[in-house]
């Protein structure tokens, strides 16, 4: 695999008509600085908005995958994604005129052809590779999908589909070397669909730049003349339609015997892209889609951000801890004497935090609470606890060394058992509720096992340099 970033020479165009809405549009690959990304620009809309390739942009995975930010949106973009990603191309602008990319015919390939005509050009960065270190899951009870990441040195896919189907039956495919395999054993696979489900797509409004040249169509049931020129007239195509010989509509020969799952693992590696980083790992998926594909992209983006942070924040990696104290002074304003928490040891980014609190006879509130009989004040139990939710907001807001947290409100607090000098609190925090700046968090306070306290609170997010 590559070491250094990527970008394209010059810039290319392609132009033709999108595959579910049919309207025309130009899009054009251009090159872009080191650690840019992939991102999409509408330069037929007001202000050119800017829509970055990632998991946080997808607003629909309807038989394709959209990426959107406010009235602006690029539909179908795994099959542009593949050809970048596959061509292990980390930064690219691509401009279009319109809603959705030109569908060519189905596949990656034009667009890889196209981006290998532009030429491609080594830049200074290293590649920001997440490596995969611990197993990560997906599973779909009701559609019997599973997608898992392993740990492994290098990025790998394998893929199985099995649709219930006689037509199509059950298929697998792997693909191991990117710069050996992608071109010639996957970029060229196609869309395909049943055509039981061609009239269903098109009363839905899909397809409308379908056709017979551009999409594999399985037969997988009877059909009479009239039903064909019905369907003809539905997907809008002159040529004639036959149910063919071979299970595909008109005898259209596939590419490769196994065609269709191969084009499934080209949407997988289209979709994978949205995570936003090249990965390191061996990604096995059964019967995958763009929801469920979107859904596991969703996971490994959230380990890559928490990764980030753990780069930023935390100089020397210490076994066990996530943030040392060093690590948390750069993350929370609080400073002695208020500040209640000394590591994170467990973080799952949006989810879950888990800190420690190491009390000791020296805390300056044992001064006058209590003279002789030394216990922890439960508001500070509570206070350590928001200290450490205050790490699950860390990718929440640009800048988290520029906000405070401030408390609006704390319910259902209890206080079980006095903490005193010598406990360690363990500090378990989980995220209820995030709504712009507003957050609701539930905590729970352990010393050697047994909960001592627990709260619910509200709390709110604000510019430092609006209280100061």
């Amino acid at each position: 695999m590559l070491e250094k970033q990527h970008t394209i020479i010059s810039s290319i165009t392609l132009e033709g008509i999108g595959l579910h809405t049919g309207t025309s549009c130009k899009m054009t690959f251009k090159p872009a600085p080191e650690n840019c990304g992939i991102k999409f620009i509408r330069i037929d809309l007001n202000d050119k908005p800017e829509i970055p390739a990632n998991t946080d942009y997808v607003i629909d995975v309807s038989r394709g995958t959209t990426l959107g930010l406010g009235e602006a949106k690029v539909h179908t973009v795994e099959h542009v994604l593949a050809a970048i990603v596959g061509l292990q191309i980390d930064n690219l602008i691509i401009e279009l005129d319109g809603i959705e990319p030109p569908v060519e015919d189905g596949s990656s390939m034009p667009y890889v052809k196209a981006l290998q005509k532009a030429g491609f050009q080594e830049q200074e960065a290293p590649k920001d590779y997440l490596i995969i270190d611990k197993t990560v899951m997906y599973h779909n009870e009701d559609n019997q999908i599973d997608i898992v990441a392993l740990p492994l040195d290098d990025y790998r896919l394998t893929v199985m589909v099995d649709y219930q189907n006689p037509a199509l039956g059950s298929q697998h495919t792997g693909l191991f070397d990117l710069e050996k395999e992608f071109v010639s054993e996957f970029a060229s696979a196609r869309t395909f669909c049943f055509l039981s489900e061609v009239e269903e797509l098109t009363d839905t409004g899909l397809i409308k730049g379908g056709d017979i040249d551009n999409a594999v169509v399985i037969v997988d049931k009877d059909c009479n003349e009239d039903e064909l020129k019905e369907l003809r007239k539905k997907i809008g195509i002159k040529e004639k339609v036959t149910i063919g010989s071979n299970g595909i509509l008109n005898d259209k020969e596939l590419r490769f015997k196994n065609e269709p799952v191969r084009h499934k693992l080209l949407d997988l590696l289209g979709d994978l892209a949205l995570i936003g980083a090249p990965i390191k790992a061996q990604i096995l998926a059964a019967r995958p889609g763009h929801k469920a594909n979107v859904e596991f992209a969703k996971k490994i983006r959230k380990l890559y951000q928490q990764k980030k942070l753990e780069k930023k924040y935390q100089l020397v990696k210490k076994e066990g801890v996530i943030f040392d104290s060093e690590a948390i002074q750069k993350i929370l304003p609080h400073r002695y004497p208020f500040l209640l928490v000394d590591r994170i040891v467990e973080l799952e980014l949006d989810k879950k935090v888990v800190g420690i609190k190491m009390v000791t006879l020296n805390e300056p509130f044992f001064q006058g609470h209590f003279p002789g009989k030394p216990i922890m004040p439960g508001v500070l139990i509570i206070e350590a606890m928001a200290q450490t939710g205050g790490v699950l907001l860390l990718n929440s807001f640009e800048n988290p060394d520029e906000k405070l947290v401030y408390f609006m409100q704390i319910n259902n607090a209890k206080f079980r058992k006095p903490v005193v000098p010598g406990d360690q609190l363990y500090m378990e925090v989980k995220l209820k509720n995030k709504k712009s700046k507003i957050v609701m968090m539930s905590g729970r306070v352990f010393v050697d096992d047994v909960l001592v306290a627990e709260a619910e609170f509200m709390a709110a997010i604000v510019d430092r340099e609006e209280k100061e």
